[in-house]
């Protein structure tokens, strides 16, 4: 599968490239310093001092002569994000002050994460500027994962339902020599996987459990987990017109946990690797199921539905059970769950949920290295009295208190007894465009995922 990189991203030919100076605003005071008279003054006309997301270009005898890119954190591969849109559209850019490789690397993963525009269904109003580079596999690999989340999450559902989910997974999996299994339709009900069935039966579209397997038997085990709900009217407990406008991004959790699982096959981790993608569309219709139901789930725990629009947890209940089954090392789950997460922590700060510190604190450090964060949540076990049922063994929703808290919890409990697990509840999305974040989907901890799970396994 080839990486989705804009192919005016970056190019090999420097021929014709002008000097880029990436420079924080403590760089640039000595470089202004080592400049002619005639830069000095006019970078003070304009009073440019290289602060955070700006540019500054630098006139000559015939034209452009190059530019100055201000630069905030260098450790932040969105500090540079803005350039390929700042700086003027057909123009190649050449490096023109030494960085070190970790810098670099972040200068050219920031440039491509800027240089994208969803391009399936018109054409942009501008290409972006090209920078000199030969960027390494591994920055190749992670923005390619970065890229996908935001295709797979733009696309509307009716070209994004769980088929063409199934399609991203079978693509994954012949790229790199995984094995994937699919159980679709009423096959759910004889193997046992009857929340993903009921949640997706009122669907034209069958449900479908996706499965792929990769890496070898003796490494250890690594589950990857995923909310696949393609489009989420919320069933008979329907979403008003503005909270069901965007929810073809329903299906977030499954594009993060694909786009991982590709990341961990493309750079060979020595993991045994399950991705389990549980895919749906959970629609209205004469067999869409209803509040007041009882449902036997995998783990045999019966769950009244209390509300049809938290079925994401139905989906996961059964996919996570299958995974816990398997014993792995670790589980890691990946929803577009509550909005009650981002009432807490906003669109950018995905909510972590984990039953073991030391699976919490790498991902949460991976998170401060990457500077792409992840804020820890407490499963606190007490609000498991908000899921109590008055005929079955817990409810699937009830108050409106600590509402990403009783989602995880409820998941929880499909999580066995001593399985170390890590649950990310995440936005998927940019509700505005801001330098490098284009409004639509977005990856969101997907690399600091791939930097803990480095840190864990290689």
């Amino acid at each position: 599968m080839s990486a989705p990189l804009s192919p005016a991203g970056f190019t090999s030919d420097a021929s014709n490239a002008l000097p880029l100076h990436v420079l924080d605003k403590a760089a640039f005071a000595a470089w202004l310093d080592a400049q002619p008279a005639a830069t000095r003054a006019w970078l003070g006309s304009q009073q440019f001092t290289a602060a955070p997301g700006s540019v500054a270009l630098l006139p000559g005898a015939d034209g452009l002569a190059g530019a100055v890119l201000g630069v905030g954190d260098r450790g932040d591969a969105y500090a540079y994000a803005h350039a390929p849109f700042a700086l003027p559209a057909g123009c190649a850019w050449q490096l023109a002050n030494a960085l070190d490789a970790a810098d670099a690397a972040n200068l050219q993963l920031g440039w491509g994460l800027g240089s994208y525009r969803f391009a399936r269904y018109r054409k942009p109003a501008r290409l972006p500027a090209q920078l000199v580079a030969t960027p390494a596999p591994e920055v190749l690999d992670v923005l390619a994962a970065c890229l996908r989340v935001r295709d797979w999450v733009n696309t509307p559902t009716e070209d994004m339902g769980p088929q063409q989910l199934e399609d991203a997974a079978r693509a994954l999996a012949d790229a790199h020599g995984g094995a994937l299994e699919v159980i679709a339709g009423d096959e759910l009900l004889e193997h046992n996987f009857p929340t993903i069935h009921a949640v997706g039966r009122a669907s034209h579209r069958a449900p479908r459990l996706i499965v792929l397997r990769w890496g070898d038997e003796a490494a250890p085990h690594l589950a990857l987990v995923g909310k696949g709900v393609c489009f989420d009217t919320g069933g008979l407990d329907i979403k008003p017109a503005d909270g069901m406008r965007n929810m073809k991004k329903d299906m977030g959790g499954a594009a993060h946990a694909l786009a991982l699982a590709g990341l961990v096959m493309a750079q060979r981790l020595p993991v045994r690797l399950t991705l389990i993608v549980p895919a749906v569309e959970n629609s209205i219709g004469p067999d869409a199921f209803r509040p007041g139901e009882v449902i036997t789930t995998r783990k045999g725990i019966t769950v009244e539905i209390d509300n049809t629009d938290a079925e994401g947890r139905l989906i996961l209940c059964d996919a996570l059970a299958y995974a816990s089954e398997q014993r792995p090392d670790a589980i890691v789950d990946f929803a577009t769950l509550t909005g009650a997460a981002r009432i807490a922590l906003g669109p950018d700060l995905p909510a972590l949920f984990a039953n073991d510190d030391t699976l919490a604190q790498q991902w949460l450090d991976a998170g401060d290295r990457t500077r792409d964060p992840v804020w820890r949540m407490p499963l606190w076990r007490p609000y498991l009295r908000y899921l109590n049922s008055g005929i079955a063994d817990m409810a699937n929703a009830g108050s409106r208190m600590a509402g990403s808290v009783t989602a995880a919890l409820y998941l929880e409990r499909f999580v066995e007894e001593g399985q170390k697990w890590a649950h990310l509840d995440v936005y998927a999305w940019n509700d505005g465009e801001r330098p490098g974040r284009p409004a639509g989907g977005e990856a969101l901890a997907l690399r600091s995922a791939w930097a803990m799970l480095k840190a864990r396994y290689a």
